[in-house]
């Protein structure tokens, strides 16, 4: 059996988003460009013949299909691309750049991009840092990352840590 791999439906805006993301992130290639063809397939789903009907990237290794499935269905949080960041600089990059041109912050590191996609940006270590066999560093990670919109690495470290932070 082949990776498995998500489907995200668009309206009309699979090759823009393509684009986006390319500029986004670094490791982006465009794998596949579908095309509606033929008369019956241009009747049923009311698309020009030769218009685009999916664009198949790959993000970091993992493939994604962006679909033109016109208006009936759209993005939504009950799923979201995670994308741990490996440092600070990293993480703010990629949050800036989704949440532009009309993308949402979101709590706890969640935000929706410019095509509704929802997204986690977070850092690597947060997985570590949440999953600590001390359940008070667990704990206070966890609360840090709840008081938070985009994710800042040195309050989780040193929520992990047990260091207070004073408020900025």
């Amino acid at each position: 059996m082949q990776p498995i791999y998500p489907c995200v439906w668009l309206d009309d805006q699979a090759e823009p988003a393509a684009e986006f993301y390319a500029s986004v992130f670094d490791d982006v290639r465009t794998i596949q460009v579908q095309r509606y063809r033929g008369e019956r397939v241009a009747e049923v789903s009311k698309k020009p013949e030769g218009s685009v009907v999916a664009v198949l990237i790959e993000i970091n290794g993992q493939r994604l299909m962006l679909l033109n499935g016109g208006p009936v269905f759209t993005p939504n949080e009950a799923v979201s691309l995670v994308a741990p960041c490996d440092d600070q600089a990293e993480l703010d990059r990629v949050w800036d750049a989704l949440t532009a041109d009309g993308g949402e912050p979101g709590p706890c590191g969640w935000l929706k991009d410019r095509f509704g996609l929802s997204w986690q940006i977070v850092p690597a270590s947060l997985n570590e840092m949440s999953d600590d066999s001390d359940p008070e560093r667990a704990a206070r990670v966890m609360d840090a990352v709840m008081g938070m919109h985009k994710i800042d690495e040195a309050t989780l470290r040193d929520a992990y840590e047990g260091r207070a932070r004073s408020p900025t």
